[in-house]
């Protein structure tokens, strides 16, 4: 989805939206990749450790869900439907973003087993 919404704003959107909105529906495309990277670490994470306690992944994979969403989802209709008072759900999407990555973090200090 995240390649889909790049190469659309590339190709489709570059003559239609002002530079300052291509910016953030370029970082919107941007987060939802790394963040769609993040969810294959997690899945990789959860594979390893098939006999111990994932709750942590579980919810670190449903925040980043949320993250997508709300961060990256407001900004693409902000920056194409020119939606300024979305940016308040932004950083809602943010917060999630933060709070899987420490989940990821705590997991990851716990140590994983087979």
């Amino acid at each position: 989805m995240g390649i889909a919404l790049g190469a659309f704003g590339a190709h489709g959107l570059k003559m239609i939206l002002s530079s300052e909105l291509m910016a953030v529906f370029q970082t919107a495309v941007t987060y939802q990749m790394w963040h769609s990277f993040a969810l294959i670490l997690i899945a990789l994470m959860m594979d390893m450790n098939i006999n111990s306690n994932t709750k942590l992944l579980v919810w670190a994979a449903r925040l980043i869900g949320i993250g997508i969403v709300f961060f990256s989802g407001s900004l693409y209709f902000l920056a194409v439907f020119n939606c300024h008072w979305l940016g308040v759900i932004t950083p809602i999407g943010g917060i999630s973003f933060l709070m899987a990555w420490l989940l990821i973090f705590i997991f990851s200090l716990k140590g994983y087993r087979k």
